[in-house]
């Protein structure tokens, strides 16, 4: 990506104010959830084998998380928002009503956030954040009093004067966001905006970023591998794979209901296909499961690796519906947890305490049986 920021819109930012609707960064006069507000494309690009077709959707106000494994087309379709990457035939970008298709990037009104947040290293937090007006025709020094109160509501005031190296990792990620609504944006497009941060300024930045976005009165799209990222950020998930969308929807409506083992592997959950016939689910490549639910036809059964109990010998008098015999194929460090990787009559993930696989003398290739309770598990409509 270029090392120019994308500048669009005009006007600025009150001084010292907070983004009241229909006043805030991001808005015109009169700009509302109308009919033609907010966003309305069908990104298609077609580059050597790789073929690119997601449908995107948000209203004013909506943030979009982008998830998807490596090379899904994530980045691709990002840089298709930004014009720096054409759409091919079949492909639209429509924005409040206006056709940005042909629209030279410079011209269309985007803010990016990149990853490595890309600020101008030989200027200082402020002329970083003055940069956008000012290549909008807005004058010097009124350019800068616009940067300074971004900076003010960044809480950065104290360091306008720093130039990138003197700047923290979190520092950075503001300046840089800062930098990408000033110039009021209609869409801002953010590019794992914290996968450069260490875990605790992460912890502390995703928080602060919340708030911004949560404050932003026009449409965010935000790329990202991490799932907690785009749980607490974003207000719906569209999920990508191999260039398409496997799943839509809400988080949590997501992390209930994951339709692909690339999602289930995401919001940690074991996942399985099969054909239900009341309580009785057939897998399709598997024993049966026993759930709660009382369907028929095809259906998804998941439960979480916490719901695997984990026996050297074949238990006696187990209150679980489901026992399968395994063997583990692999353990690894889980949070808190040890997470042991089952292999043999149903492939599944445990995860039990570091005290519990020490009295059952785990160990790549031992024979255990796994158990989980009915009501541990969860069945849906495929």
């Amino acid at each position: 990506m270029t090392d120019t920021p994308p500048a669009a819109g005009e006007g600025s930012p009150g001084p010292d104010k907070g983004y009241a609707p229909g006043t805030g960064p991001g808005t015109d006069p009169g700009s509302g959830s109308g009919p033609d507000k907010g966003l309305d494309a069908r990104l298609v690009v077609h580059r050597g084998s790789f073929h690119l077709d997601v449908a995107l959707t948000a209203a004013p106000g909506d943030v979009v998380a982008l998830l998807g494994p490596n090379g899904a087309g994530k980045t691709t379709a990002l840089r298709a928002l930004a014009g720096l990457t054409p759409l091919s035939d079949g492909g639209r970008l429509r924005l409040d009503g206006a056709a940005l298709d042909r629209t030279p990037t410079e011209s269309r009104p985007v803010g990016v956030v990149f990853q490595d947040y890309l600020l101008f290293p030989h200027l200082s937090a402020l002329d970083n954040v003055a940069f956008g007006p000012r290549c909008q025709g807005v004058p010097k020094a009124e350019a800068r009093a616009q940067a300074a109160a971004w900076l003010d509501r960044m809480g950065l005031a104290d360091h306008a004067g720093a130039k990138p190296r003197r700047l923290s990792g979190g520092q950075a990620q503001r300046v840089a966001l800062a930098r990408a609504l000033a110039t009021r944006p209609r869409l801002l497009l953010l590019d794992e905006p914290l996968a450069a941060l260490d875990a605790r300024t992460r912890l502390e930045v995703r928080a602060q970023l919340r708030r911004h976005l949560a404050d932003f009165e026009a449409v965010a799209v935000l790329v990202t591998h991490d799932p907690l990222d785009a749980m607490v950020l974003a207000d719906r998930l569209v999920v990508v794979e191999h260039g398409r969308v496997v799943q839509e929807g809400t988080p949590s409506d997501i992390a209930r209901h994951p339709r692909t083992d690339y999602i289930a592997q995401l919001v940690g959950l074991n996942l399985y296909r099969g054909q239900a016939e009341g309580h009785i689910v057939r897998l399709d490549a598997g024993p049966e499961i026993t759930t709660t639910e009382d369907l028929g036809g095809p259906v998804f059964v998941a439960f979480p690796p916490s719901a695997v109990t984990l026996h050297r010998d074949r238990p006696t008098g187990s209150s679980a519906r489901n026992l399968w015999q395994c063997r583990v194929g692999g353990l690894e460090t889980h949070g808190d947890q040890i997470r042991a990787d089952l292999t043999g009559e149903l492939p599944l993930a445990a995860d039990l305490t570091t005290v519990a696989a020490a009295e059952l003398d785990l160990r790549p290739g031992a024979p255990v049986w796994a158990t989980v309770k009915a009501a541990q598990t969860h069945a849906y409509p495929a």
